[in-house]
Order: structure tokens, then C-alpha cells, then sequence
């Protein structure tokens, strides 16, 4: 096992990580902006370097400010938790011309996956089932049409470079098409610099479903069960949960079957996520491959034992997987809700400050991944996410029930600061969702003007017993800029 391990993350991401290591006897050097100098990481770790100001291009995605932390204190090896370089192929290179191991996959796999119409030709390749669309990215509005017109509308325009639920646009007849394409090409050449789309049916009412796979670095790999996000706004997750309820089995094991498959034939290696769609008659198609810890993998970790950070390390520092296909036994039901510092009530505004109180809650099979504590701000440079709250049951409607009284007892209050606390639990109360006959159109119904919790349509459904269901498994207080003049070390006794 490494001695010691750079963490080029922060927030709860940069705690998770930190504790895995601890528990393996491995040191941490948490690398941080100035805006986080007091944050809980910060405090725990073992030594911190500060690489830079507020701004994350000049602190958490300055690769070279990040190396030369771990040159400094000697690191052997980068874990990038999620977001910020966690996925960048060009930073696994770096690392890895300085002597440093990547905790993630090869840079080549992740390059290769990254271009989303690269890694959906891969995918096709090895079996897994597409969206009806293009193969290959799309340089002409004629070609967008030619493809939209062959699989009907609505369609998805997408950045070949796009992920996390960015670089997308729905159309939804022709007549939008050529407005849509130029302005998704304009954004992606703007946020990714690649301006390159394709075109796929958009699948508007089905499930989010992701299997999480594990793979070492001599060709062996085993997948641990599916989780289900189709509660999400904007393609941004709030509440996951697994196993992915109301599926059948044999889709299940499907799924996880070809998600493996898909994973193997590519090199990959570490923990990854394959993402699908799901429709109401059960046909999956292939969404990508996150080559990353996904912020959600705590409800697996609930479900079937096996501390995903942890098997990172190991597979990281070239150790063959430890667990075989056959030690992994899924038990019970494991839900997450994430609670970020938002106005539901403006549109999910940020609505950042400092805590003046913080109480998380506890209780049986309750866990909470955080980095807040009492008297700690909450700044506006960085994702909104303030803390995880995941609860395990023997069954869904316990699981919900359990998940709904630890959010009642999360206490966090202070000046301009609001969570998605009460929006959450609006979700747990809804009968579609508490039958597990929702779909990724839940919370847009939700907001919808006039929408009481729930709709006939969807009432009227979720009323049906359906035996797969059930028991299976702004005030802003800114943080001034420090100019940043190359790393600063401490170290903790």
C-alpha cells in the first residue's frame, strides 16, 4: 500500500477519501484553495498544502500547483475524489510523467471514454444496447436533421465532450433543431473546447439506472449491483438509491452483466459507474462510463459491505481485485439524499453563508458524509453540496421512512442560508415515488406551477400494486482572493 496519498479534492469528497486512508495506515496531504484553509479536511489531515486562491481554476484545476504539492511532501500517489480533474485524461498523464500514481483508470481509457461519441462506438462494439442515434459525432445542422429525422422526435443534442449532465439540449420538433444544434456546438466549443455533437432519441419519461463496477489492473472485475438516480433536476442527481427498485431481476443482472462487459473491454480499471436508460418496458440504453468515484456510491457501500475507496487504493497501488464475483451479496436497501445549500423557492438558487447551526442527524443504519460543521462558511465559489445523508433498511418503505425522520432532524440554519432539505422531502412523501413508479420526469412535475405533490396520471399509477416493487431491494459572504504564490505546507502533529 502507498505511504502516502495526495487528495486533490475538497469538501466531504476530501473527508471520505482521508478516512479510507486512515483506516489503511496510509498519511494525507490534502491540497487546498484558500477558501478552504479551514475546512474539515484541512483540520484532519495530515499535512495541507495550499495551492492557490478561491478560484478552481487557479487551485483545484492547476495541475501544476497540485504536483508540485505532492513533489513537496512527497505523495506518492493523487486521488482526485469526483468533479474538478477527476477525469481528466491529461492530468493522469501528468501525474504519471512525475512519478505519481493516478488513482483512476489509464489515461488513454479515459480519453477514450470521455469523447461520449467515441465511447458510445466502444460500447456498441462489446454488446452494450444504444439510444437510437448517431454513432459518430455530427458536423452539419443537414446530417442532425437527416439523424433526427430517421429516429423521430424528440430528440438529444450532446457534446461528444459533455458529462455530468452538462452539454445537452432537448429538441423537440424540427423547427427547433437548427437553433439547438448551433447553440449546444457554441456552448460545448465554450465550456469543453470541442465544439463536436451528436444527435439521440431523447427518452423522456424513463429511469436512471448506473451499475457500479470494479476492475484491477490484471483483467479481472466484478460489479456490485445497480443504484437508481432518476430523481434529479437538470440532470443533476438529488436523491439515489440501491438496489434499483422495480426492475425485474433478470434486467438487473442484465444490466450489471454487460455494464461489466462493457467496462472489461475498454482496459478499464479502479471503480467506474456504466449509466443507462431505462424505458417503461425495460430497455436499457447506454448512457457512459464515469471513470471516477461517483458522489452516490455510499448507498452500494451500504448494500453490499465493500468500501469502494478503499478497493481504489488497492487496485491503485497494483494489488489484483480481492473480491471475486461470488463474495458480493447485496442485502437490504440503502438510500441517499444529497442536501445542498439552495433555495428550492427561488428556482434553486445558492444560498450560501456561514452555519450558525449544524446538527446532523444519527440514529440506527444513518450515515452522513459532510464537511460542515457549526461556525463554517459555506462559500459561492464551489458545488453546492454541503452533506450526504444515506440510510440503510431491510426493505424500500423502511428505508424511506428511516430517510425522511434523519432529514426531520438535520438542523442547519444561519444568515442567507437555505438547503433542499424540505424540496427532499416533498420527494420521499410522493405516492409515485414512494411506489417506485417514478421516472426522471418526477421532479419536473414536482415544480411545476400549480403541482399539489402529485398528479392524476401518476396517482393513478402508483394507487396499482405492483409486485416488483415495494419491500425489494442569498446572502453571499465573499471570500477574498489570496494571490497565489505556489504552495504553503503545514503539517499536524
Amino acid at each position: 500500500m502507498f505511504d502516502k496519498v495526495l487528495i486533490a479534492n475538497r469538501g466531504e469528497i476530501a473527508l471520505r477519501v482521508l478516512r479510507a486512508c486512515r483506516e489503511l495506515g496510509v498519511r494525507t496531504v490534502v491540497a487546498h484553495s484558500s477558501a478552504d484553509a479551514d475546512s474539515l479536511p484541512v483540520r484532519l489531515a495530515d499535512e495541507a498544502v495550499r495551492i492557490g486562491p478561491a478560484a478552481s481554476r487557479r487551485s483545484y484545476l492547476n495541475a501544476a500547483a497540485i504536483v508540485e504539492a505532492a513533489r513537496q511532501t512527497g505523495a506518492q500517489a493523487v486521488h482526485p475524489g469526483y468533479g474538478f480533474l477527476s477525469e481528466d485524461a491529461d492530468f493522469a498523464e501528468i501525474c504519471a510523467e512525475n512519478g505519481l500514481v493516478f488513482v483512476g483508470p489509464p489515461p488513454q481509457v479515459m480519453a477514450a471514454l470521455a469523447d461520449k461519441s467515441t465511447a458510445r462506438a466502444l460500447m456498441s462494439r462489446a454488446g452494450l444496447p444504444l439510444p437510437p442515434g448517431s454513432v459518430r459525432t455530427l458536423p452539419t445542422v443537414a446530417e442532425a436533421q437527416a439523424v433526427a429525422a430517421e429516429v423521430g422526435y424528440p430528440v438529444i443534442v450532446k457534446a461528444a465532450a459533455g458529462g455530468g449532465g452538462r452539454g445537452m439540449t432537448v429538441v423537440r420538433s424540427a423547427a427547433e433543431l437548427p437553433r439547438a444544434y448551433a447553440r449546444t456546438r457554441a456552448a460545448a466549443q465554450v465550456a469543453f473546447g470541442d465544439d463536436r455533437v451528436y444527435v439521440e432519441r431523447y427518452l423522456a419519461d424513463a429511469r436512471h439506472v448506473e451499475v457500479q463496477v470494479l476492475c484491477d489492473n490484471h483483467g479481472n472485475g466484478v460489479h456490485l449491483g445497480t443504484r437508481d438516480c432518476s430523481v434529479q433536476r437538470r440532470h443533476q442527481k438529488l436523491i439515489e438509491e440501491a438496489p434499483a427498485p422495480a426492475l425485474r431481476p433478470a434486467t438487473l443482472d442484465t444490466l450489471a452483466e454487460v455494464a461489466l462487459r462493457g467496462a472489461l473491454s475498454v482496459g478499464f480499471t479502479g471503480v467506474g459507474t456504466v449509466e443507462f436508460l431505462v424505458d417503461d418496458a425495460e430497455r436499457a440504453h447506454f448512457l457512459e462510463i464515469n471513470c471516477r468515484i461517483q458522489v452516490e456510491h455510499p448507498v452500494t457501500e451500504m448494500v453490499t459491505g465493500v468500501d469502494l475507496v478503499q478497493e481504489q487504493l488497492h487496485v491503485a497501488v497494483g494489488t489484483p481485485l480481492r473480491l471475486r464475483q461470488s463474495d458480493v451479496r447485496l442485502h437490504g436497501v440503502a438510500i441517499e439524499c444529497r442536501v445542498n445549500v439552495e433555495d428550492p423557492d427561488r428556482d434553486f438558487a445558492p444560498a450560501p453563508g456561514r452555519l450558525e447551526r449544524f446538527r446532523p442527524p444519527g440514529g440506527p443504519f444513518t450515515r452522513v458524509d459532510t464537511h460542515g460543521y457549526a461556525g463554517y462558511l459555506v462559500g459561492p465559489h464551489y458545488d453546492s453540496l454541503l452533506a450526504k445523508v444515506a440510510v440503510w433498511a431491510p426493505d424500500r418503505a423502511a428505508a424511506l421512512d428511516r430517510l425522511d425522520r434523519a432529514l426531520a432532524e438535520f438542523d442547519v440554519a444561519g444568515p442567507g442560508v437555505r438547503t433542499t432539505i424540505p424540496f427532499a422531502r416533498r420527494v420521499l412523501r410522493d405516492p409515485a415515488f414512494r411506489a417506485a413508479r417514478h421516472t426522471t420526469a418526477l421532479v419536473e412535475r414536482l415544480l411545476a406551477p400549480g403541482d399539489a405533490g402529485t398528479d392524476v396520471d401518476h396517482a393513478a399509477r402508483a394507487a396499482v400494486p405492483d409486485p416488483r416493487a415495494g419491500t425489494d431491494p442569498t446572502g453571499r459572504t465573499p471570500v477574498p482572493a489570496v494571490p497565489a504564490t505556489g504552495p504553503t505546507t503545514w503539517r499536524n502533529p
